[in-house]
């Protein structure tokens, strides 16, 4: 009995110093510490705008919105692309209304950018909202543009910041100059490697907004984690983005779903999939298992999506499984999968042009160039991404807050 008690408190002891260490190791949000003195000399006395959505929450999961109002004199939300609550779908445009009374402005509908008016309302604009990594997401350009009017009307930008889930490695393209569009303002790496206020010290500086800036750090973030490393819930950033492994694959392919490939949109796995309903599923595994890719695996799928592209159709291609994600270099990967079934099926791949009276095509603007529409080869496509990153690097590395 003794002998059985003993190992009990052994067992005991080794969980509550697991459960201490997890306690210890997990990153603390910058809005966990809005009542640190110095964050509350940047925050008392004024009123407060906020730009944030649904992804806004503490370790707790209590809303960013919900801890400023209850702390300061919170005035207006102003809120990005999918709303308040990320309900609203991809590309769809809302109209400004009001929560708890407070006055809720919409950055995707009839302006993408706060007006001198929204701006009245506050007298420093707090920033909590979680980004997904990718340079095509729209979060950073609200955030540009917030900055850029909050120059002009000399009001504050403060940014708790919140960790890149896909950690600080730095992939793929950088934007060139010709293909920026409101999904990519700045020549920014596809995979970035920056946190939301690494961002805006970066572009503050270099792209000459110079607003009155300050970023609340994070503690005991660092650069090689992913979000899983984190020990913080997730909360789904946009309505296709539902765990931190999709961020990943929407890394992976992104950039496909801007052709007439179907990325798994409409499935319970957006992003996990890439397939045609032209394709054979068997055909396009074996082809990508030839290539013996590191830290990948693919598994032949057919799937019927219930919406969007291919909607009530049979799709085939591969299920896409990250086995070593840090062996994966995501947008290399994403042209390879493209490049694959462009091989396979020459005659049947299309690029589609933007539309709405705009120039050019979908793909281009994803990728941040032509090259893979053009069907440059891949090495040599990534010998230039790899100079480009390690350009980027070096440019970068003033503003990093993180080791």
């Amino acid at each position: 009995m003794k002998k059985l008690i003993g190992i009990l408190c052994s067992l005991l002891i080794m969980l509550l110093t697991m459960t201490a260490a997890a306690k210890e190791n997990r990153v603390t949000l910058g809005i966990e510490r809005i009542d640190e003195p110095f964050v509350q000399e940047q925050l008392a006395g004024k009123r407060l705008g906020l730009f944030t959505n649904q992804s806004g929450v503490d370790s707790r999961l209590r809303s960013s919105e919900a801890l400023l109002q209850e702390k300061y004199n919170l005035t207006a939300l102003f809120v990005p692309e999918h709303g308040l609550f990320g309900a609203v779908a991809a590309g769809e445009t809302f109209a400004s209304h009001s929560y708890k009374h407070i006055p809720v402005h919409s950055l995707y509908g009839a302006t993408r950018r706060p007006t001198p008016e929204m701006l009245a309302q506050i007298d420093a604009m707090v920033v909590d909202i979680q980004d997904v990594g990718i340079r095509h997401y729209t979060y950073f350009s609200s955030l540009a543009y917030i900055m850029e009017e909050c120059a002009k009307e000399k009001k504050q930008v403060i940014v708790l910041d919140r960790p890149n889930p896909l950690g600080g490695t730095i992939q793929g393209p950088v934007l060139k100059p010709e293909y920026k569009t409101f999904i990519g303002l700045y020549e920014l790496p596809l995979r970035h490697g920056l946190t939301i206020g690494e961002f805006a010290r970066y572009i503050n500086s270099t792209q000459h907004i110079d607003c009155d800036l300050k970023v609340i750090p994070m503690k005991g973030w660092h650069r090689r984690q992913l979000w899983q490393d984190t020990g913080l819930p997730w909360v789904q950033t946009s309505p296709l983005i539902p765990t931190p492994e999709t961020a990943l694959l929407y890394g992976v392919t992104g950039v496909c779903g801007d052709s007439n490939l179907s990325v798994g949109v409409g499935t319970a796995k957006p992003f996990y999939f890439v397939g045609a309903p032209f394709a054979d599923a068997d055909a396009v595994k074996a082809a990508l298992d030839a290539r013996q890719l590191a830290g990948v695996a693919f598994r032949a799928a057919r799937f019927t999506p219930r919406y969007g592209a291919y909607q009530d159709e049979l799709v085939q291609g591969v299920e896409i499984y990250l086995t070593d994600v840090r062996r994966v270099n995501l947008p290399e990967l994403d042209y390879i999968l493209f490049s694959t079934f462009k091989s396979l099926y020459p005659e049947q791949i299309k690029t589609p042009e933007r539309g709405y009276g705009s120039k050019g095509y979908k793909l281009d603007i994803a990728l941040g160039e032509s090259s893979l529409r053009e069907g440059e080869a891949a090495e040599t496509a990534f010998a230039r991404w790899q100079q480009e990153c390690a350009d980027f690097t070096q440019q970068v590395k003033p503003y990093l807050l993180y080791k």
